[in-house]
Formats: C-alpha cells, structure tokens, sequence
C-alpha cells in the first residue's frame, strides 16, 4: 500500500528524477501481486479492496515510465470485478465508502487517487464521487475538534486539509455560502499545514499520509509550494533498497522499551492474594450493574528492576538516556499534546501517544528507578497519562475527548498499558499525583469492567487478525488485560481476570499455539502473548506446558523469526515488525522459565 501511493505521488511532483523512483515502485508491485490478483497491505497480506484499488491506481502511470504491466493490471481488474462488483467509477466509490462508513480518514485519500490516476472518469464528474471535505474547520481552536465531530480521525489533520482542498479545487460546493467559505480558508489552512509538517517533511513518519498529501497538493498547483517539497522529499528518502516503501520510517522507541521490558522480565510466582475487586449486582455482562473497586496496596504494585537483567550497566545508562531524550518537553503543534509523553519513533514526525508513553514508563523503570533525571521524566509521563484519560475511564492514542471515530476511542489494550504504567511509578509519586492515580486507577478498571466480551475477552484497538472476526485480535487485547489485572498480588481472584483467562485457555490451538482468535493459526507473537499472560496462573500448566512447546519448537527451526502482520496503523493498515516475534518470544520464555542461567 504505501508503495503504491508513494509511486504514484512522485508522478505529479513535476521532477524528473522522480519518475525513475517511481517506476521502481510500480515495478515492486508487480513482483508482489497475490495469486488471486489482488495486492494486501504487506506482501503476507491477503488481498483487500483499498490496496488492491491503490496499486490498480499506482499502476496507471506504469506504462508512460516503461514499467509493463499489462497483464498485472488485468488481474486486478478481474478482482475489483468480483469484490467491488465492477470497475466502474460508481461501483469502485459505492464499495469504499461503505466499507469505510461515516470515516473519512481512508476513502476520501483513496477516491481523490482514484480521481487523480483517472480511475474514476473524466475531469470534473471524477470528483463528484468524493465526499467534501469540511478542510476550513482546521482554522478552528484545536480545543473546539471534538466537539464539530471532524469526519477524519485526529491524528489526519494534514489529509482534512491537503485532501479537502483537492476536492474544493477540482469540484467546488454548488452552494454559495460554503464555496466562499472554503475558498476564504486555503491560504490559512496551507499555512497551518505548513506549521504542523515535521521538519523533515514526513506527517507522522507515515508515508501514506504524507503521498497522500503531496498528490492533492500537486494536483492543485502547488507543486512548488514548501508543504509539498518537504513531503515530496520524504518520500524520496524514505524508499528501500528494493523498490518498495515501509509505512513508517521506524518504531525505534516503541520497540526499544518492549525490548527493555522482555530482557527486563522474571520468572513469575502463581498469584494468590486479590486486593482488586469486583462486585456486580448482577450478571457481570448485563449493562446495568454496580461495581466496587479497590485498589491494592501500594506495596504490591511496585515493580522494582530485575536483578537478573541482561543488559550491562552501560547499557542501561545508554538506553535511559536515549529514552529520556525522546520525552516530548513542549506543547506538540500536531495534536496540541501536552509536554511529557513519548511517540513511537525519535524521528521529528512522531506525536506522543499513550500506548508509548506506558512503555517508555516501564522501561524507565526497569532501566533507572532511582535516578533523579528518571523520575522527574516520569512524574511528567504519568501527569501525561491523567491527562489524556476520558471521561468514561478508559484511555484513547492520542486526544483526549475524541469520541466520533473509532480510532479515537478509549481502548482496553492501552487503558491496561497505562494502569501498569502508574502503578510501576506509584510508590515514587508525591503523594497528590498518587491520589490521582489511584481515582484514575479505579476509573480504567471500571472501564475495562464495562468492556469484557460476552465470551471473557477484550479487544485491542492498534493490533488485529485478518483471518479473525471483524479483523480483531481478542488474544492480544485479552493478553494486555490480563497483564494489568495481575500486577503482583493483585485481582487474582477477580471475576474478570478469571473470565480473561478462561478465553485464553478456550482458544489455544491444537498444536499448543495460539492465533488472534478461535481458529486463526498459531504465531509466535500470539503464542508468546497468551504465555506471557497465563504464565502466572496456578491452573494453568498444561496449556503452559503445550504453549512452552509449541514456542520453543517454531523459535529454534526458523531463522529469522517469522513475524506475522498483527499490527495496525493508520486508518486500519496492516503491517508487521520483523522485531515482534524476537521480542515477545523473549519475554514469554524468560516469564516462564526465567533467565537463560537457570
């Protein structure tokens, strides 16, 4: 996917050059159509409509840069046919726009591709199958997004604005009022664009957003203009070896503390006591209920450093550092974040984020507890985390108060991320930021309470399944649950924690693996999860001792580690970390088994 808008972007940039990059790229995507015709978001992906309509897109232009394709693009076809039920303009748009509904965070991206590449008919009438774009509501305070319910996610400001404008240039609103009000609103908005691009040109180090943006913008005559230099830029630098482009230049912290946390992890003791509990009035799935919840001593939740860390001293000081540095110290001019929370990468397009700045908090204290640097860095984190907490308990990515969409939802697997996060930090905290978290502590919990599937399971927001239901990954999001609800000493007995578990057990495959879902193939990543979060419990050793098994078998026959796509970017894109299967193999055996020398 993200070769295709690449390619296709660097077509219109109106330089020479880029059409050689280019045809690379189209050239990849011919070595990387599925059997079936289609292409999938990576090249282990099964085929889907978006990437599929991309790359048919992307390879318009291949035949004008020498790159055949002739066939390719009849196979493509033939699977738009069958799964969009034509090829035709209004076929190709009715098809997106139902399966991405009332967001407009992707399809409108796709279809103004679409209308660019002359998919969708001829001049004008192409555009009429894009919805508008409401681009003038980025003049708006920030404070005032969430509540005119933006039609993208918040994290796709630079798509509102670049993607907006297209479709205003192209096909202007017949009515009057709006037409002026948009055209009043271009140069102040390609002003704020200009302000929120990263110095280095890539929107979110994504390279789907930022082809996405350079093409609208191009296409509106403004090819010249310092927005669309930068990106176009990015987008040279950010091109592989061989053709293709990643989705993002690199999860560089992410997976740096996940590493902390695996190299960091000890063999676990069964936990007996519950000092979380639950109480329901009535069945713990009826949506009227009465919940009481107590937080554990704070003794209990302290997360002191392994001794048996493998990591140097050195090393540890070195990675402290780097962490400590990547902490956002001002107001991100993206979102409007607040000082003091980590994004996925150290690169200038990273916005902070909460499911990286639990991470980070773990990391730091597994790496430096004690340091002075360390603990202010986290006090600021966890104020970060309170910060970013909705009203209904649980914890979104990135804003705070965006409901609409659902990528701006609370979301179990990080409302879990962070509930570790403080409790990690707890005992260090003053004793007013420990009230906070304690209020707060309650709140994710009845948040968490209230989400629990019928069948015992959670669901995560940022990791999926294609071969699960809906594409979720309950094993992953049950997984993260589970680890929150079981911090030393705590909800052992828990009603929830129990019913978690029990899904867990419910859906290990035959072999001893575990997939995203019932009936999904066993990976390492999911295997490894499912262990990490059964490894404590003390009626669980069979399955332990199958999933030990299974893990073991699959991480001494392959060379590398096969990694599968489970995780999600943006607007529901699949992709995977070839650091995935290392990392949580890792955590899972040394969880169960400890460290290598015992």
């Amino acid at each position: 996917l993200s070769t295709a808008v690449a390619s296709f972007a660097l077509t219109l940039t109106g330089v020479e050059d880029d059409h050689a990059l280019a045809a690379r790229g189209m050239a990849w995507l011919t070595q990387h159509q599925n059997r079936d015709g289609g292409w999938g978001d990576t090249p282990i992906s099964g085929s889907n409509l978006s990437t599929t309509v991309l790359c048919w897109c992307a390879l318009s232009r291949a035949a004008s840069l020498g790159v055949p394709c002739v066939e390719t693009v009849a196979r493509a076809e033939a699977w738009i046919r069958v799964h969009a039920g034509g090829i035709e303009p209004h076929a190709v748009s009715k098809a997106l726009l139902d399966h991405y509904g009332k967001d407009r965070t992707f399809s409108a991206p796709i279809l103004t591709m679409c209308a660019l590449a002359g998919r969708l008919g001829p001049g004008a009438s192409a555009w009429a199958c894009i919805p508008h774009l409401p681009f003038e509501l980025a003049i708006l305070p920030a404070r005032f997004f969430s509540a005119v319910r933006l039609p993208v996610v918040s994290y796709a400001l630079p798509a509102l604005i670049a993607i907006g404008q297209a479709r205003h240039h192209h096909l202007p609103s017949r009515c009057p009022f709006t037409r002026a009000a948009r055209t009043l609103a271009r140069n102040r908005t390609i002003r704020i664009l200009e302000r929120i691009q990263p110095s280095n040109g890539g929107f979110l180090e994504a390279t789907p957003l930022t082809g996405f943006v350079t093409m609208s913008l191009a296409s509106i005559g403004l090819r010249g203009h310092a927005v669309t230099q930068r990106a176009a830029a990015f987008l040279r630098r950010s091109m592989r070896d061989d053709g293709g482009w990643p989705i993002d230049t690199n999860l560089a912290t992410w997976v740096t503390t996940l590493a902390v946390g695996a190299l960091s992890e000890v063999k676990v003791e069964v936990a007996e006591a519950a000092p979380w509990r639950v109480h329901a009035d009535e069945d713990r799935h009826c949506t009227r209920r009465t919940e009481t919840l107590s937080l554990p001593p704070s003794s209990s939740l302290q997360e002191e450093p392994s001794a048996s860390d493998e990591l140097s001293q050195p090393q540890r000081a070195a990675i402290s550092s780097w962490l400590l540095d990547q902490q956002h110290t001002r107001v991100h001019p993206y979102t409007n974040a607040a000082p003091g929370g980590w994004a996925w990468t150290d690169l200038p397009g990273g916005v902070p984020d909460a499911d990286d700045t639990s991470s980070a908090l773990l990391a730091l204290r597994q790496l430096a507890a004690h340091d002075a640097r360390a603990l202010n860095a986290a006090q600021a984190g966890v104020r970060w985390l309170l910060g970013l907490q909705n009203s209904d308990g649980g914890i979104p990515t990135f804003c705070r108060g965006w409901g609409a969409l659902p990528f701006d939802h609370s979301c179990p697997d990080i409302t879990a991320h962070a509930l570790r996060a403080w409790a990690a930090w707890r005992n260090d905290l003053p004793a007013a930021l420990q009230r906070a978290v304690d209020k707060a502590s309650r709140s994710a919990l009845a948040y968490l309470a209230r989400t629990q599937q019928q069948d015992g399971s959670w669901l995560p927001l940022w990791f999926g399944n294609e071969h699960a239901p809906r594409h979720g990954n309950p094993v992953y999001g049950t997984a993260q649950v589970v680890l929150a609800l079981e911090e030393p000493d705590a909800c052992a007995s828990s009603p929830m924690l129990a019913a978690g578990r029990a899904f867990l057990l419910r859906v290990q495959n035959t072999d001893g693996g575990w997939g995203g879902a019932a009936g999904c193939s066993s990976s390492i990543e999911e295997t490894s999860l499912a262990l990490c979060a059964l490894a404590s419990s003390g009626e669980c050793g069979e399955s332990l001792h199958k999933g030990a098994q299974w893990l073991v078998q699959h991480c001494t026959t392959a060379a590398p580690l096969p990694a599968a796509p489970v995780g999600l970017y943006f607007a529901s894109l699949w992709y995977y970390e070839e650091l995935y299967p290392l990392i949580f193999a890792t955590r899972a055996l040394r969880r169960l088994a400890g460290p290598p020398s015992t």
